[in-house]
């Protein structure tokens, strides 16, 4: 990205990060800031964040170091990330009726995880996120073996993790990620 293209996306973060203080009531904006700009590469993959419709905001410390973690926080699933199966294994594995990719794979060329079963439930005590749509999670290898995979909503005041086929896809779920800063 260009730097006007990192100031602008600067810019969206600190409006998000200040209209949203219960997400993050102990961290400082002045210090996400010297994270931000530590990394290019960090940028970048909030940059697709926020394209795709993520809508990334801080949502806790990450270790002793001084890291942030951003989780996309836009209230549904993020709207460019839809219609994906699980991982590439599964794509290729379709014969018919193929989606146009996979959660895992996207994810890792935008730079960032699929949130955990615990990080989504962190995410669920900041706001109430998935109310109609719901989200792949990052599957233990085992249950991913099994040919099944995690992801979650919340519905009825209560968030719910469920397993499905790898393969399966819907219109209304995606995938949420995490990046570490």
């Amino acid at each position: 990205m260009k730097p006007a293209q990192h100031q602008k996306l600067i810019d969206t973060l600190q409006l998000r990060f200040t209209e949203n203080r219960a997400r993050h009531p102990a961290a400082a904006w002045d210090h996400v800031l010297a994270r931000l700009q530590r990394s290019a590469a960090k940028l970048d993959a909030l940059n697709a964040m926020e394209q795709s419709g993520g809508e990334p905001d801080v949502v806790g410390a990450a270790g002793d170091e001084g890291a942030f973690m951003f989780f996309d926080c836009a209230t549904e699933s993020p709207q460019g990330r839809r219609s994906l199966c699980y991982d590439g294994e599964a794509l290729r594995s379709r014969k018919e009726n193929k989606p146009a990719g996979s959660a895992v794979e996207l994810a890792v060329t935008m730079g960032i995880s699929l949130l955990t079963e615990a990080q989504y439930h962190q995410l669920q005590t900041v706001g109430e996120f998935d109310l109609k749509t719901s989200s792949w999670l990052a599957t233990p290898a085992e249950l991913r073996q099994r040919g099944g995979a995690l992801f979650g909503d919340r519905r009825y005041d209560r968030v719910f993790v469920y397993h499905n086929g790898v393969q399966s896809y819907y219109a209304a779920r995606g995938f949420r990620g995490a990046l570490k800063v």
